[in-house]
């Protein structure tokens, strides 16, 4: 298991060492990044505020939806939509020829407090055309107005939706990024809790493994990350929890980095070198490797958190990775 070493994230430190700034200065602090980080820090900053008002989280769930409809690999895929009890989820298939036999089921991210279908839609399209499998991905349930368990009590629900269509549990693989990594492992460990059998394999991309924020990247990234700041994790992770007064972040059930993780299937994880969660993804891996689970950590230069979703040459081949790995695992 994790032990304890790693120092936790003193939150009320980092904000009184860094107050908000004037516009100022925050531009020319944003002058060591490369073009493409700007950029995507110019869009995250309004996307990810990191306020859980409901006018502000409107306004966030809204653009990730134009960004979704912006970078969708629509001409290559089709969509079919469905609703499995309550939670919205739509099939993405690729147009031509695929894989009819093996699913992959994917968990979005967004902070537990954001994204859609249409959000989900980008990187399902591009695990589709990475696979070559049918991709199963849903809308569950989002904090603050449905905090934990909804979302896990949602993928549980998709889950035994397959498993009653006839898709062996051996026939799926889940994939995840962010929150939707968290949530990916999370399913797993809830399965391995009912005595069911596991997934195919796992493949997590900048997966949020830990919300103690004990992992040493909040200090050595702090300043390269272009999109992720702990204020805004915080706030994430305060509307996924709810109204508890005095939450165990380290908790299994909200940080699988702290799970008996013996039994999980193979799992891939990918990373960049600028973000803060690159310790949450290396720390997991190591858990992993400990506790006898195969695991590989693909830890990607010069890139930021959930990288993949971008048409950039890095993204390209993380998705080659992906495909590769889910084929030697199948």
């Amino acid at each position: 298991m994790s032990d304890q070493k790693h120092p936790r994230f003193d939150l009320k430190r980092y904000r009184a060492a860094h107050p908000l700034r004037p516009r100022r200065v925050q531009g020319e602090e944003t002058d060591a990044l490369t073009p493409m980080m700007k950029a995507i820090k110019a869009v995250h900053s309004v996307t990810s505020t990191g306020s859980t008002r409901p006018e502000d989280l409107e306004r966030q769930r809204s653009a990730q939806e134009v960004f979704g409809r912006l970078v969708t690999p629509s001409l290559l895929i089709h969509t079919s939509p469905l609703t499995i009890g309550t939670v919205p989820a739509e099939w993405v298939q690729m147009n031509q020829g695929h894989d009819r036999r093996h699913v992959v089921l994917y968990c979005h991210g967004g902070g537990y407090t954001c994204g859609q279908l249409g959000y989900a839609r980008v990187l399902a399209g591009k695990l589709a055309l990475a696979t070559g499998c049918d991709v199963l991905s849903f809308e569950y349930r989002l904090a603050p107005e449905h905090a934990y368990p909804a979302a896990v009590e949602d993928a549980v629900r998709v889950w035994d939706y397959l498993m009653h269509m006839g898709i062996g549990a051996r026939d799926v693989i889940v994939a995840g990024d962010s929150a939707g990594g968290n949530l990916a492992l999370e399913l797993a460990l809830a399965i391995k809790a009912q005595g069911r059998r596991q997934p195919r394999a796992l493949v997590l991309m900048s997966p949020w493994t830990d919300m103690a924020m004990t992992g040493e990247s909040y200090q050595s990234c702090l300043a390269l990350d272009p999109m992720l700041t702990p204020d805004y994790i915080d706030s994430c992770r305060t509307a996924y929890r709810g109204e508890a007064e005095e939450p165990d972040w380290a908790d299994p059930r909200l940080s699988p980095l702290y799970a008996d993780l013996r039994g999980l299937p193979p799992t891939l994880i990918q990373v960049g070198t600028n973000e803060i969660l690159k310790s949450d993804s290396q720390r997991i891996y190591e858990e992993l490797r400990a506790q006898e689970v195969y695991a590989v950590l693909e830890i990607y230069e010069e890139c930021w958190h959930v990288f993949q979703q971008m048409p950039i040459p890095q993204a390209a081949r993380a998705m080659e990775s992906v495909g590769r790995f889910v084929q030697k695992i199948l």
